[in-house]
């Protein structure tokens, strides 16, 4: 087991530790002497790093290879606000040596319990054929043990293992709650909606060692896995009404809501529409979160630039405590 996390970076600036660390991305760049130098971005189950090596670049820059697992001797400091590691030394670590859970992050919620909210959602819903849809890829341990480990994005929203069913569980929960208040809305077929929306990114995504596409992801993506995955599993229902096929066909490939999103269809009818919106709603709650942590140890209220929101972003807690604190030393100070 590691003995240092990124999380930990506080508690070493400018200190030398020695660590290892996922290789997310690499890169050589040249200095402007021409020399070369390694630019990182390192990975661990507890967050991102930014690492340079400045120098003997050479000697060591092709003996490892992006997604490899490295051992990392370098001295821990901030530049611009952020935490970096300026390498020392470096070197790809052996198999026998990887303990993998150290550097794939994870829901911090509990992944069985998880599962049984999805049971339960799932046994709720009153149209026994899409219940029987549902229960079926439920039952499927290959698709069982992927779905709770599965990330639902590589860097987007909920990218972490278990990030697909966090996303699910949160997704049905704001879905059942607002269906309540539109008549219109057939509960069974939003939630059927939800269960089956990202199902295909248990086999786009890949998340071993770190989270990236695999072959069939690039070639296919998850909608088109989504379609594949729902008529192998309708074909062991051969009563299921083909109207109700083609409406959850459409929630699938309708979700993202906008051609500019990959959508192939534009949402048609009321459940396709709000699965959308809720969908959405809950990735970018999510990216606000994961944004909101990962810059805990900011002073200001306002945080780095977001780039899946396209803006920074103000941590209203931060700055109400802030304004709190201020208006507290305000009354307190001494009147001239």
């Amino acid at each position: 087991m590691k003995d240092f996390y990124i999380r930990d970076a506080a508690q070493q600036e400018n200190k030398v530790v020695t660590t290892s660390f996922v290789v997310s991305n690499k890169q050589i760049k040249a200095k402007k002497s021409g020399e070369p130098y390694l630019d990182l971005t390192l990975t661990d189950r507890t967050g991102t790093l930014q690492a340079k090596m400045w120098d003997n670049v050479e000697d060591c820059a092709y003996t490892f290879e992006q997604d490899d697992i490295v051992k990392i001797k370098g001295l821990i400091n901030k530049y611009n606000q952020r935490w970096q590691l300026t390498i020392h030394k470096i070197r790809k670590m052996e198999e026998t040596d990887i303990e993998f859970s150290d550097y794939l992050p994870k829901t911090s919620k509990d992944i069985d319990e998880l599962w049984q909210t999805l049971r339960e959602f799932v046994a709720s819903i009153g149209d026994a054929h899409l219940r029987r849809l549902l229960e079926l890829f439920m039952a499927d341990p290959v698709i069982a043990r992927a779905y709770r480990n599965a990330p639902a994005a590589k860097t987007m929203h909920h990218a972490f293992i278990g990030g697909l069913l966090d996303h699910v569980i949160s997704l049905m929960r704001s879905c059942d709650l607002v269906a309540r208040n539109y008549a219109i809305i057939n509960r069974d077929l939003l939630l059927t909606g939800a269960f089956l929306h990202d199902i295909g990114k248990i086999h786009e995504l890949s998340y071993a060692r770190s989270f990236g596409y695999t072959t069939e992801g690039q070639l296919l993506g998850h909608l088109i896995i989504e379609l594949e995955m729902l008529h192998a599993k309708l074909a062991q229902i051969p009563d299921f009404p083909p109207q109700l096929k083609i409406l959850v066909e459409h929630l699938i490939i309708s979700h993202h809501g906008q051609y500019d999103f990959g959508s192939p269809k534009l949402p048609m009818f009321p459940e396709a529409l709000m699965l959308h919106y809720m969908d959405d709603l809950d990735s970018k709650m999510e990216a606000m979160r994961s944004q909101f942590e990962r810059d805990a140890d900011l002073e200001s209220p306002w945080t780095a630039y977001n780039s899946s929101l396209g803006r920074p972003l103000l941590n209203t807690q931060k700055f109400l405590k802030a304004t709190q604190a201020e208006e507290t030393i305000a009354v307190a100070a001494p009147v001239e």
